[in-house]
């Protein structure tokens, strides 16, 4: 039996691969990643991580992705329109393979998530289901690092801009969903299958209070400009973001301005076993990195 976790080389998977590693009951030969490109997966072998090459896209490659007995962390792939077919892959896979155990990364509050990023991860959960596969859905919310990743245009301006209103956000760091995952895979059993954990931060804020950090932080003026959804489309697409991503981030603003994103029930702090991580710390490391 081994411990697989799909997309390894991707940010979030990296650092399940690291939380996993990290516990000092997991052997390293235990954990199996699943990668497409071994060169970019060289440092998890170092490590005595098993390499398991496939490409959610090829089934076919898929066939020797999983074990009898396995637990699974299914991570989803960041191909947005294609995801319900590259994970209806993966779970087929799974079944054939006759793992005990499917977890799946899907977005915060599931059926009612009323944005449109939310509905492949939907129809990925009824296949899970349909499948009959012993599974524990791990609904995340969002990651502190979608802001602080993007922190250039932000200082360059001295503005966060976006259409979300006063709507606040419980993200967390994405270590923080990270050891949530390792904690599901490798805790007992019988505590995680058939469960539904709701994934966010302990804090919600808002963008105006992002906004205000970053002044703290970098003692220059930082201001949170709200604007009607259309005029925040036309600035992204017009700083070269493709329009079909453009649309989904106006969406999601529009979410959050009605608080799709500021769902807190402590699951993920408890599946952690410690507070999340407060944004301030988040914003503090990006501006260390920058």
């Amino acid at each position: 039996m081994s411990i697989v976790v799909t997309g390894a080389t991707g940010h979030l998977g990296r650092l399940v691969i690291d939380a996993l590693l990290a516990d000092p009951a997991v052997a390293a030969g235990s954990v199996a990643a699943v990668v497409r490109d071994k060169e970019k997966a060289a440092d998890l072998a170092e490590r005595g991580v098993e390499l398991r090459i496939a490409d959610y896209s090829r089934p076919e490659t898929l066939a020797g992705a999983f074990g009898a007995g396995d637990r699974v962390l299914l991570i989803s792939g960041s191909e947005v329109g294609q995801r319900v077919a590259q994970h209806a892959a993966v779970i087929d896979a799974a079944k054939a393979a006759g793992v005990a155990q499917l977890a799946y990364t899907g977005v915060l509050g599931g059926d009612d998530a009323d944005f449109d990023l939310a509905a492949e991860h939907k129809a990925t959960e009824r296949l899970i289901r349909d499948s009959g596969l012993p599974f524990t859905f791990l609904r995340n919310g969002w990651y502190t690092e979608n802001y602080t990743e993007n922190l250039a245009p932000v200082l360059a301006h001295g503005a966060v801009v976006a259409n979300a209103g006063e709507g606040r956000i419980a993200s967390a760091a994405r270590a923080d969903y990270a050891a949530a995952a390792a904690a599901v895979l490798t805790g007992p059993a019988e505590e995680h299958l058939g469960r539904v954990y709701e994934l966010s931060g302990d804090t919600a804020w808002s963008l105006a209070e992002y906004a205000a950090e970053l002044s703290a932080r970098t003692g220059r003026e930082i201001t949170y400009r709200d604007v009607p959804a259309e005029e925040h489309l036309a600035i992204l697409t017009g700083a070269g973001v493709p329009a079909p991503f453009a649309e989904i981030l106006v969406d999601v603003d529009r979410a959050a301005e009605h608080g799709a994103l500021a769902l807190r029930t402590g699951d993920l702090a408890r599946l952690i076993g410690r507070p999340t991580t407060p944004i301030a710390v988040t914003i503090a490391a990006a501006l260390d990195a920058s």
